[in-house]
């Protein structure tokens, strides 16, 4: 159990929440995990499948509280809200910024600037740790490339030019990726990025690692009120989740990546993991797939201080808290919406 700000989040998987006076009780079987006042809180966010009592149900959508529920793995069930909600205002907020692009440049800057300042880090680090195994001098190019188009982001007139930039700078990103790889190069070799169909192990654990993290960004979205298909930089496209694709962007180095990289470099996936289709299509086997969702799953819950909110939180909470974030600033509660940056 974890108050981030003005949000409860609830991490233990048996946990029940039920209305004690004008308390939220938490509790399992065993012990009493905490008490909370209701009018302290603008949402609930619990993860498990023990649910809630009727009676804490209704006390949240009377106070305007956002309760909102998840499996143990991040997979958004439910919401609940009463017969008059913010939502509704907040997502007609939402349809209006994506429909200007006067307020939607703005919104789309930020996950950028979150992209790249994230993606030169992870390529700095590597310099700092790795100099003697790397070709240094590339890596450093690439991470200055980053840097530079940073400045360019904040002089961009339009989503088109920003298109360009965010094209130019991941391109630069994936000229280096294959110098990450520390071992088994052999059977992990990066050359470009190819997305539909992953043409090689590397590709196959980068897809599936962007299509697990964004299906949860849309959950943290989802939690929140936010309509997770209407994005301020992807543009609106049946099927497609924009505005989950638009917040992956700050996640895609400093959670995806590195665990992609950590996964490789430490052994724990090897080429007996894959298999190729008859189209050159190459996937992760179903044992391994296990083996994957496991690491992953022990990979959200290790801790960081998150940069704007100055909180210990664990990693699985962080798109729930730039959810929060970005909720908060189409509410007009900030001035700005603070992209996720890692240090």
């Amino acid at each position: 159990m974890r108050k981030l700000q003005n949000t409860l989040y609830v991490t233990s998987p048996d946990a029940f929440l039920s209305l004690d006076g004008e308390n939220i009780l938490v509790r399992t079987d065993e012990s009493v995990l905490g008490r909370v006042p209701v009018h302290n809180l603008e949402g609930v966010v619990s993860f498990g499948y023990r649910s809630a009592s009727p009676r804490l149900m209704a006390a949240c959508a009377e106070r305007g509280v956002g309760l909102a529920f998840f499996t143990p793995h991040g997979r958004f069930l439910s919401r609940v809200s009463g017969a008059v909600s913010g939502n509704v205002l907040l997502r007609t907020t939402q349809y209006r910024t994506a429909d200007s692009t006067e307020k939607s440049l703005p919104l789309a800057k930020m996950f950028l600037t979150g992209k790249l300042y994230n993606s030169r880090w992870l390529l700095e680090r590597f310099c700092r740790d790795h100099a003697v195994r790397i070709d240094e001098n590339a890596v450093r190019q690439a991470a200055v490339y980053q840097k530079n188009a940073l400045k360019q982001i904040e002089c961009a007139p339009d989503s088109e030019t920003l298109l360009g930039i965010e094209g130019s700078a991941a391109k630069s990103y994936f000229s280096v990726f294959n110098e990450l790889i520390l071992r088994n190069k052999d059977d992990f070799s990066f050359d470009e990025r190819h997305r539909r169909p992953p043409l090689d192990p590397v590709n196959a654990l980068l897809s599936f690692t962007y299509s697990l993290l964004g299906n949860e960004i849309a959950g943290a979205l989802e939690g929140v009120g936010l309509d997770p298909a209407v994005g301020f930089f992807h543009t609106l496209r049946p099927g497609r989740k924009s505005l989950a694709l638009d917040m992956l962007e700050e996640f895609r180095a400093p959670l995806a990546d590195r665990f992609v990289l950590s996964l490789i470099n430490l052994g724990t996936v090897t080429a007996k993991d894959f298999e190729s289709k008859e189209n050159g299509a190459v996937y992760l086997k179903d044992d391994a797939r296990r083996n994957f969702l496991s690491a992953w799953q022990k990979r959200k819950q290790e801790e960081i201080t998150h940069p704007f909110l100055k909180e210990k939180i664990a990693w699985g909470l962080v798109p729930h808290a730039q959810a929060m974030l970005l909720s908060r600033y189409l509410r007009g509660d900030l001035d700005a919406y603070p992209p996720f940056m890692w240090k």
